[in-house]
């Protein structure tokens, strides 16, 4: 079903057991496993400055020489706010953020290649336009204000929903225009297997957070933060967003995801391409009552889990979303480092076990730790730093029992580098800084995405 259509005289909302089925619809033999990778970057002018969406040399004119090139344009409102060709779908976030989603491929370094040819790619339609692409998790330079936002209805409500929702969001439009992110996503066996690696992964999130921080810098200057884009998150509707307790509890089920999926607040209805704001209806509200004389749907179901933020989020796959976007190597890493700690079960349990014995409490202190601290905070009287290289470890070592694991296991090294060195990007992003005395134009040929 489309967003534009209505449902059918006659048929029902979704039981619980529909859309816990959703899920048990995602499940796949391993030998059909794929990792994706989603990668965001920011675009800027060769001084820095922030890149408008409309005009003649702004990011709706970079997504029309894409045009060009094979890619079909995804319109909204009569504006170009995507493209796809293929597999692969280039996508623009409220701030103009450039997106690549790539098609789902057997291995970590597949993915890396295609993002690899992707950016090299788009760096080259920009280029006759002045636009830049910097690896980054924040926006460094302009403030909030300079941003304009993407003419798409989708970010038009969830622009006016986060400002009701008082201090928890207060920093909701930094997320939506300024950050950015690099995101992997995995496939699961069966139940049992999604629900042991959504909980590895909500336990080992904040460490990975740690070591691909990425975002020293805003506004010009250094921010005191190793990740601003994780500290953002933190006041970013919590409803919504962060770790979920439940997944550290025995049992842990796709009942308990939808249970929880089904009390947070919408932000809208999609119909006939018409973006309703939900004014907070709950889904489960709306599969009782209805909105505007409008039956919930499946769709309506596939829409929701997408606005849903924590930290590893459940769809028909798994996708885990705690790393700043950074230098180029590191999207292949990130995607490398958990596909050896999720799709190895010896590597998945071990990584558990690592993390396993932490209080709730504990974990969110990591999680307000991390976005300053970096990989010197400490969590069950270790430092990240040395959970991050014996997370490393168990990575590569699960990679080396994967198929195609080895080319996988050589993306590993940067963050091998890092850990080794107790550094994330953010300490480079902050020597280049002191280095160029903050000059932008400096900064932006030093930190620009070079395939």
């Amino acid at each position: 079903m489309s967003d534009g259509e209505h449902v059918e005289a006659g048929e029902r909302p979704p039981t619980i057991e529909d859309l816990v089925g959703y899920f048990r619809a995602g499940v796949k033999p391993r030998t059909a496993f794929r990792v994706g990778v989603e990668q965001e970057k920011i675009a800027v002018r060769a001084d820095g400055a922030v890149v408008p969406y409309e005009g003649p040399n702004g990011i709706e004119a970079l997504l029309g020489a894409l045009g060009q090139r094979g890619f079909v344009a995804l319109l909204e409102a009569g504006h170009p706010i995507g493209l796809s060709r293929g597999g692969d779908r280039i996508t623009v976030e409220p701030g103009g953020q450039v997106e690549l989603s790539g098609a789902a491929l057997p291995t970590a370094a597949a993915c890396a290649a295609v993002v690899r040819s992707h950016v090299a790619e788009v760096r080259d339609a920009a280029a006759p336009l002045g636009i830049r692409f910097i690896g980054v998790g924040m926006r460094p330079f302009g403030t909030i204000d300079e941003v304009s936002w993407l003419p798409k209805p989708r970010y038009a409500v969830m622009r006016n929903y986060f400002p009701e929702q008082g201090r928890q969001s207060r920093l909701a439009h930094y997320m939506m225009k300024q950050t950015a992110t690099v995101q992997a996503n995995f496939d699961y066996i069966d139940e049992a297997d999604a629900t042991a690696k959504m909980r590895t992964a909500f336990g080992v999130t904040s460490i990975v957070t740690a070591l691909c921080a990425a975002s020293p810098i805003s506004e010009g200057r250094p921010n005191g933060f190793k990740s601003r884009r994780a500290a953002i998150w933190l006041e970013t509707d919590e409803d919504r967003a962060g770790i979920l307790p439940f997944a550290f509890r025995p049992g842990f089920s796709f009942r308990d995801y939808a249970e929880w999926a089904l009390d947070v607040p919408m932000f809208f209805v999609v119909r006939g391409g018409t973006y309703r704001p939900a004014h907070a209806l709950t889904f489960r509200r709306f599969v009782a009552e209805g909105f505007e004389g409008e039956k919930a749907t499946m769709r309506d179901w596939e829409v929701h889990l997408s606005t849903l933020f924590p930290e590893v989020r459940l769809k028909r796959y798994i996708e885990v979303r705690g790393a700043d976007a950074g230098p180029l190597p590191m999207a292949g890493a990130v995607a490398a480092l958990w596909r050896g700690l999720l799709d190895d079960p010896e590597a998945c349990a071990a990584a558990w076990t690592l993390v396993a014995g932490a209080t709730l409490a504990e974990r969110e202190a990591l999680r307000r730790a991390v976005p300053r601290e970096g990989l010197a905070a400490r969590f069950g009287g270790r430092s990240v730093r040395d959970l991050a290289v014996e997370f490393l470890a168990l990575a590569r070592a699960g990679l080396d029992r994967l198929s195609g694991g080895a080319a996988d296991a050589a993306l590993l090294a940067p963050l091998e580098a890092y850990a080794s060195a107790s550094r994330s990007p953010a300490d480079d992003l902050l020597a280049d800084y002191e280095a160029a005395k903050g000059d932008p134009s400096k900064l932006v040929t030093k930190w620009e995405l070079i395939p």
